[in-house]
């Protein structure tokens, strides 16, 4: 384990520079004037950027209330029994349950439970790890779907929140295993 660790170690900051490298010579390599298409990709992302504001505003507001209210403490109190079940820490459930809809917001439970339970802490490597490893499902489907106007998102939900449940569980159960 020691061997694999200092070659991550070793390659890790080599990658994204080699990626960046490697995509520009890729495109100069195939005539393609990359700065241009740089340029003209930047400025279309930034208005949709500029499109997908009061997306962000409304999910940034939803999930204060919903933290502000209190029911999040009341989910926690009444799932303690099951998760205690299936050994899942229920100090982790807010970041399982913010994750799937801000990103913003999920690092704020993230740093959260740093300051309280410590950078090191089981529970912090677990919400960590969470964070890193699933997505936020209804940010993405709200403002990209509604940023070029998609209405039908047909399975893409219950995928998306598939993909965050498996991803949380591993979470737990990995770290726990690696680090427990």
């Amino acid at each position: 384990m020691n061997t694999f660790r200092a070659v991550i170690e070793l390659v890790s900051p080599f990658v994204l520079p080699v990626l960046i490298v490697g995509f520009v010579a890729y495109g100069w390599a195939r005539g393609v004037r990359v700065y241009e298409v740089f340029i003209e990709g930047a400025k279309e992302g930034f208005g949709v950027a500029v499109t997908i504001i009061p997306y962000l505003v409304a999910i940034l507001f939803a999930i204060a209330m919903f933290r502000a209210s209190g029911a999040m403490d009341l989910i926690i109190d009444g799932l303690r029994p099951a998760l205690s079940v299936i050994g899942f820490p229920p100090e982790v459930l807010p970041m399982a349950i913010v994750r799937p809809l801000t990103g913003s917001g999920s690092a704020a439970v993230l740093l959260e439970m740093k300051q309280q339970y410590g950078a090191d802490s089981l529970l912090t490597r677990i919400a960590g790890v969470i964070y890193g490893s699933s997505e936020t499902t209804f940010y993405v489907i709200a403002v990209y779907f509604g940023a070029v106007n998609i209405r039908k998102t047909r399975h893409a939900l219950p995928a998306g929140l598939i993909a965050d449940l498996v991803a949380v569980l591993l979470a737990v159960y990995v770290v726990r295993w690696m680090l427990g």
